[in-house]
């Protein structure tokens, strides 16, 4: 791609990974939980009031919450279950909060749906894995007003379970775009006007001095690699978020949070 940087030969910024959810629910679960569930107040609430999901799968509630969503969904009959019974259901540790879900998935976008017209934020994934940071990044990306995210197919995880807990709705507020080759993906968006800045610890230029208030693509890589040498190729910029306090990295949804502020301050 024309003008675009050459100039990450080397590992870029590698942020730490979050750990997972904490332990503290009940302590029977069933190892072979199905994938497919949604559990906590918020990921639940968000997904039945999403259309696109179409009606429940299968709903399991306390009674005190059966009765809180009924206010919300009169039309929704919940199975009635206690706390223990929920957690039966989930992966261990899972955080219930007396409600778990299961619903039709949500489907991608295709780039050109998601991208155009080009105007705003865009939030690209390069083969991050955790769930929980790319659902805090969801949040995150969501609560700034982004246009959506794009993550590669097979790089990604399910948007369900605790990617879903740890963006508290943000799945279901939120469009994507799963594509096969972020490269090419990167190549479509600049057709469409879209600039591609990615976000590297070794960059010579600060984000600050990169974002221009054009249509953007922040592109971050992965918890321990960063970005990977195509992908940072195929950016129109690469830029470092400056650390003064000394410390050498932040974990990539913090750093997602910081460039997100940063690129809707220029705009």
């Amino acid at each position: 791609m024309a003008g675009h940087s050459r100039r990450n030969e080397g590992k870029s910024w590698s942020p730490k990974v979050a750990g997972g959810e904490g332990a503290r629910g009940p302590r029977r679960h069933t190892p072979s939980a199905a994938p497919d569930w949604l559990w906590g107040w918020h990921p639940v609430l968000a997904a039945l009031g999403n259309p696109a999901r179409g009606a429940p799968r299968r709903l399991v509630a306390t009674l005190e919450r059966a009765k809180q969503l009924q206010a919300r969904f009169p039309d929704l009959k919940p199975e009635i279950s206690d706390g223990l019974a929920i957690a039966g259901l989930l992966p261990k540790g899972a955080t219930h909060q007396g409600v778990a879900l299961k619903a039709a998935p949500l489907e991608p976008l295709a780039i050109a749906e998601l991208a155009n017209p080009a105007q705003g934020v865009l939030v690209m994934l390069d083969q991050l894995t955790d769930p929980q940071n790319v659902g805090a990044i969801f949040r995150s990306a969501a609560a700034f007003g982004a246009r959506g995210l794009i993550v590669q197919d097979r790089h990604a995880p399910a948007f369900t379970g605790v990617l879903a807990k740890a963006a508290a709705g943000a799945v279901d507020a939120l469009p994507y775009a799963r594509v096969v080759n972020l490269a090419r993906a990167l190549d479509e968006l600049a057709d469409l006007g879209w600039r591609a800045v990615g976000l590297a610890g070794d960059a010579p230029e600060t984000l600050e001095a990169v974002l221009d208030g054009r249509p953007t693509v922040l592109v971050l890589g992965s918890e321990g690699e960063g970005l990977r040498r195509l992908v940072g190729e195929h950016c129109d910029a690469l830029a470092r978020i400056p650390m003064p306090g000394g410390f050498e990295s932040l974990n990539v949804s913090a750093a997602a949070a910081v460039a997100l502020y940063e690129a809707t301050r220029r705009r």
